[in-house]
């Protein structure tokens, strides 16, 4: 993928790839979040995306105290450009999971570069009306081109 014309590729990530780039920082997550704040893309976030992953981030599993959580989003929050779901939102495709299409929605409405995730639900729609839908890992390997 070449850079795109506006500047630095603008990615929707999946509640579960800013969790492992967060919680997890080897690894590929971790070289998201090193190239998020190095400005190599730009991740976008809209109401609800930002909402489920404060939501997850309470989740008892993860044994995070709200100090712990706080400090997660101020090292993610800060990176994104926050986008507005017009209403009606973009048609998308049916998901399998409900809780998927809030993403597919921000990517298409914001006219995203690429939406990132590990989700085969997701991964089996590329490409979407122009918008890649990558691994982690893939997207990684397009920074490094």
């Amino acid at each position: 993928m070449s850079p795109p014309a506006h500047g630095k590729p603008r990615w929707v990530l999946d509640t579960n790839v800013v969790l492992s780039a967060l919680i997890r920082p080897g690894g590929v997550g971790g070289r998201l979040r090193l190239a998020w704040q190095a400005a190599l893309h730009v991740p976008l976030v809209s109401r609800d995306t930002a909402a489920e992953l404060i939501r997850v981030l309470a989740y008892p599993k993860f044994k995070l105290t709200a100090d712990e959580q706080h400090d997660l989003l101020a090292d993610y929050l800060p990176w994104t450009e926050t986008f507005r779901i017009p209403d009606p939102p973009p048609r998308t495709p049916l998901c399998r999971d409900p809780h998927d299409l809030p993403f597919l929605q921000l990517a298409l409405a914001a006219k995203a570069d690429a939406l990132i995730t590990g989700d085969a639900g997701l991964l089996v729609l590329a490409p979407l009306r122009g918008l890649a839908i990558l691994t982690p890992a893939q997207a990684i390997e397009r920074l490094s081109r």
